[in-house]
């Protein structure tokens, strides 16, 4: 099975999103690299600081399936649902 990799820009409109992310952002990040499949995964803020670079990385698309739903039901999932991506993603095959 291929490896499913996602890149992209996460865009907060103002400070206090910013301020979310940068709260949530490091527990984010250690669940994640914790996560079975997960061979890569960087979130760094760009010069703009607004504007934060995406890099993920997972074994096959199962590994992949699977950090969606946690990260769906987490408290990252949550509290930064309304922040925009804008992300690619490539390797998912069926």
């Amino acid at each position: 099975m291929p490896e499913v990799r996602l890149h992209g820009l996460l865009v907060c409109d103002d400070e206090d999103e910013a301020a979310l992310i940068v709260e949530h952002l490091p527990r984010h990040i250690a669940l994640t690299r914790q996560e079975p499949g997960c061979l890569d995964f960087a979130v760094e803020r760009t010069t703009d600081l607004l504007v934060w670079s995406v890099e993920e990385c997972f074994a096959d698309r199962a590994a992949f399936d699977a950090h969606q739903q946690r990260v769906a039901s987490s408290a990252w999932g949550r509290l930064t649902a309304h922040i925009e991506r804008r992300y690619a993603v490539e390797g998912l095959t069926d």
